[in-house]
């Protein structure tokens, strides 16, 4: 194999000293670098949608009074869960800006975060869930007894320690964003895996581009993974045990 190939001038295909080209003249590897940045970007601003409506939509789907809002949640879930991602993101760029004028002019970055982020917040809203109805029921009950009102008590009771739970699998589904976000090269977002699709065919050595290419997503897996570890570590409340294990505290 050669490796020189990431040293390689994209326009002139001269080995370049150093393997990073300057000016208008990068190397792949200056060119595969640019694509891991625009992968971060993706994974990271749709981790953030799917975040912020995910725990929403967990919430609601848990509300003991609202059962109009409950069924809307679990709507919402069924329905980004149950349709192919790369179709979503189709979606999103052919149909939705169809439909909507206004976001004919939205950029293929921005529709595919929000395909990214809306698929993914609803396995996230489904934890969320999960996380909240795994506290013994006495929480929330303690919180009533105080005077809190139901966002309240959602707020300083039940959520603080439903994420504390929820921490793992929120580990997977981070990690799996940045897996995802390899969709957006359908709709031409200049990311590792559409580096690895149009440097393959220039360079003529598509096994070291997308090794090279395997080689920063599980670099960037694992960098995710430790700091979630980090976060897991530092938000555990000792002693706890979910309801449904053996009984909590």
């Amino acid at each position: 194999m050669d490796w020189k190939v990431f040293c390689q001038d994209t326009l002139s295909g001269d080995v370049v000293a150093g393997c990073f080209g300057t000016g208008r003249d990068p190397t792949y590897l200056n060119w595969m670098f640019s694509a891991w940045g625009w992968t971060i970007g993706v994974s990271l601003t749709a981790l953030v949608i799917a975040l912020l409506v995910g725990s929403i939509i967990g919430v609601i789907r848990t509300l003991p009074d609202n059962p109009w809002l409950v069924r809307f949640g679990n709507a919402w879930v069924e329905l980004f869960r149950n349709i192919p991602l790369l179709v979503q993101v189709f979606l999103w760029y052919h149909v939705v800006p169809a439909l909507i004028p206004a976001m004919r002019d939205f950029p293929p970055f921005i529709l595919v975060v929000l395909a990214l982020g809306l698929f993914t917040s609803a396995r996230i809203a489904e934890q969320v869930r999960s996380g909240i109805q795994a506290l013994p029921k006495g929480q929330r009950y303690a919180g009533m007894a105080m005077g809190f009102t139901t966002p309240q008590y959602y707020r300083y009771v039940i959520l603080p320690m439903a994420y504390r739970i929820i921490i793992p699998p929120l580990t997977s589904e981070s990690m799996n964003i940045f897996k995802n976000s390899a969709v957006a090269f359908a709709v031409s977002v200049p990311e590792l895996t559409q580096f690895a699709l149009q440097a393959g065919e220039e360079t003529s050595r598509p096994i070291e581009i997308y090794l090279g290419v395997t080689v920063l997503y599980v670099i960037s897996a694992m960098i995710i993974n430790r700091i979630m570890a980090y976060v897991e570590k530092r938000a555990r409340v000792p002693g706890f045990v979910a309801a449904g294990t053996g009984g909590g505290h």
